[in-house]
């Protein structure tokens, strides 16, 4: 409880990316400056009306609502306040939270950032209409540890180069940038939601979607299944440097979504890496900096937003990628996972089924697409943006251009990953190729990374028929990679 002086009479929460009542920035603020707050989350139809029907990503934010509104009731509950709670709206909401603000009397509006190019866009619009009725926009960074200019070279320019970075990262990090915000002890201010603004989390039904196989993969939802899934990592995280890159192996954190859609705390997260780093753990220590990463590539999309669209290497957009029919017929069978080489098609057979795809095997496909088949990575940052779970603009437009060595501190272009070896060397013995591509199970080990090169006996004792039961390889990758150096060439010459 809290009886200091209000800067505020009513405010306004609004909910984006940061699904969770703890440790949030906007929230902590909001109830800090106002009397009384009221916490809104839009289905905004500016980004729904543009998305298939069955959507993972629309699900696990409605399911994980439903867990916000049960917290923000019972911190209400807890104060002594009844019918406390989130309004859920379905509308454009550059237009929905000016003018709900105006219903509720608010005389501030309080967020936490969203750095996207068409966020940015909408929270202008956002800013010049509730300007126009007198009312304070406030955000705040809470997405990341350090966004934007805030880690910059001694020359007071962005980094562009990932190690220099994080060993800037490492030496600004402090207690003060990782304390959590507190909630509780200002949740006085929740506001009992009005009886005209009243009612459940709309169904998926109601906001035009369908159910899809979300709960049949279990994937943990909300703030409490994003607790779950980082104490079961906790148990795990000093051997995550020598088990991240198996894809059959129980190695990642699986936060991937809750960090993208802030149902856990990025905060808390670093903090418990950078201590157990700090105290010996290697695994720990690798796992922090893959937080730094996200970190990284959120400050490069800031600081350059050329690279949203184009290359951060300009010099990389004279390369002439592959076209046509031919080049339309190489992407469906990346799409479909039809290519004719086990792992990259096992990893595209997992992404199209779960919305996941094991980190490793994202640089693996992203390099074939590019390098083997010879198309513009921009196809493939695309196609992923359609079918993760936890799609990220920054991060996946930082890791396809890192594949296609057009981006900031990307590998070399002459560096080009061979889907076979890298088959064997972190899927030797086929259990994650197997339980993706049934159809060549029975295949044994050696012949399972490249069937082409099988026996016809190992074929047949498989039941394997190379261009009927499983494709015959689209293109030969020795070949497709003197084609690609030859491609590449018109970046030495820039």
């Amino acid at each position: 409880m809290t009886t200091m002086q209000k800067k505020y009479q009513t405010g306004l929460m609004w909910f984006r990316r940061d699904l969770r009542a703890e440790d949030n920035a906007a929230l902590h603020h909001a109830l800090k400056a106002c009397r009384h707050v009221f916490c809104v989350f839009v289905f905004d139809r500016d980004i729904l009306d543009h998305l298939p029907k069955a959507d993972r990503r629309v699900e696990f934010i409605r399911e994980s609502l439903v867990d916000l509104d049960d917290q923000l009731r019972q911190l209400a509950q807890r104060n002594g306040i009844p019918d406390g709670g989130l309004i859920v709206q379905h509308d454009v909401a550059s237009e929905a939270v000016p003018l709900l603000a105006s219903q509720l009397g608010a005389d501030a509006v309080f967020t936490n950032h969203d750095y996207e190019p068409q966020a940015m866009t909408r929270d202008a619009k956002v800013q010049a209409l509730l300007d126009a009725q007198g009312v304070t926009f406030h955000t705040f960074k809470d997405h990341v540890i350090f966004e934007r200019s805030e880690v910059l070279t001694l020359a007071a320019r962005p980094y562009s180069v990932f190690t220099p970075y994080k060993n800037a990262w490492l030496k600004k990090v402090d207690p003060f940038y990782l304390k959590s915000y507190a909630i509780e002890e200002y949740a006085d201010a929740l506001a009992p939601i009005p009886a005209a603004h009243s009612g459940e989390v709309p169904s998926l039904e109601v906001l035009g979607f369908t159910a899809t196989n979300l709960k049949t993969l279990k994937i943990p939802i909300g703030t409490k299944g994003g607790i779950r899934l980082f104490d079961d990592f906790l148990s795990r995280m000093n051997d995550y440097g020598d088990t991240r890159n198996f894809p059959a192996v129980k190695g990642p954190s699986y936060l991937g979504v809750h960090l993208r859609f802030g149902t856990v705390s990025i905060r808390k997260l670093a903090a418990t890496a950078l201590k157990h780093s700090t105290e010996g753990s290697e695994g720990a220590a690798v796992w922090l900096s893959e937080l730094i990463w996200r970190d990284f590539y959120m400050q490069i999309l800031s600081n350059f937003p050329h690279a949203a669209t184009q290359a951060f290497k300009p010099e990389y957009d004279l390369i002439a990628w592959e076209q046509g029919p031919h080049a339309d017929a190489l992407f469906a069978a990346w799409c479909t996972g039809r290519t004719g080489y086990p792992l990259v098609d096992a990893a595209m057979a997992q992404i199209n089924q779960t919305g996941y795809m094991h980190n490793r095997l994202r640089m693996v496909v992203a390099s074939f697409l590019v390098k083997d088949l010879g198309l513009d990575w921009r196809r493939g940052e695309r196609y992923f943006a359609e079918q993760l779970n936890d799609f990220d603009l920054s991060a996946n437009n930082g890791g396809w251009q890192w594949a296609a060595s057009s981006g900031c501190d990307a590998q070399p272009y002459f560096r080009i990953f061979n889907p076979v070896s890298q088959s064997e060397k972190f899927d030797g013995d086929g259990k994650f190729i197997r339980k993706y591509l049934p159809a060549l199970e029975k295949l044994p080990n050696k012949a399972l990374h490249s069937p082409w090169l099988a026996s016809p006996k190992e074929l047949a004792a498989a039941g394997v028929v190379l261009g009927d039961t499983y494709p015959l390889p689209v293109v030969k990758h020795d070949e497709a990679r003197a084609i690609t150096l030859h491609r590449y060439a018109v970046v030495k010459k820039t």
